[in-house]
């Protein structure tokens, strides 16, 4: 996504246009208490906002963990974070998943809908074409679970609303780059 947003010149009657762009960044960091706190205080002292945050280990015997972070920003915001993130201790490598080439980007989200009759009906049948599996099912309520592009997800809980929407759980973004070569 591009959006135009003004930014600031040291020239009063200057304005310059550079476009906001979201970014999925991966960042390698060592598997240890304290650091998800310095990466997300990196984002909250200098105001950047965090639109999707997910963390795991990935290499048990090296201790590492990968933190994918969706943010958005100017290109030049964007390189202030990267450039920010890489001089912290513990980070061992930042990638822009979203610059460096094609990529794999999916979210989970668990979705519950009450309702009953007609609502009830066309829930199922949104669900099946959004190919969401029904996990938990009562004789009010449906919980869904849905894989896919975030605006995917986003269109169906949109979707949802109407028909008796109670509650929404997302993971955040997970991605890998394609092809052979690693982070």
């Amino acid at each position: 996504m591009t959006a135009t947003t003004p930014a600031t010149s040291h020239y009063p009657a200057a304005t310059i246009t550079q476009g906001v762009e979201s970014r999925t960044l991966c960042v390698l960091v060592d598997n240890e208490p304290g650091v998800l706190a310095r990466v997300i205080g990196l984002f909250s002292g200098r105001g950047y906002n965090i639109d999707s945050l997910t963390v795991s280990e990935t290499e048990h015997e090296k201790h590492l963990s990968r933190i994918t972070i969706v943010t958005r920003g100017t290109p030049m915001v964007i390189e202030q974070i990267k450039n920010q993130l890489d001089r912290l201790v513990p980070v061992h490598r930042v990638v822009d998943i979203t610059a460096a080439g094609p990529s794999l980007q999916r979210e989970l989200a668990m979705i519950k809908v009450r309702g009953k009759g007609e609502h009830r009906m066309e829930a199922l049948r949104l669900a099946d074409a959004f190919r969401a599996r029904v996990v938990d099912a009562t004789n009010e309520s449906f919980v869904f679970e849905l894989t896919g592009a975030s605006d995917k997800i986003d269109s169906f809980v949109n979707l949802m609303l109407p028909l008796g929407l109670v509650e929404v759980s997302r993971t955040g973004v997970v991605a890998i780059a394609r092809g052979p070569e690693g982070m």
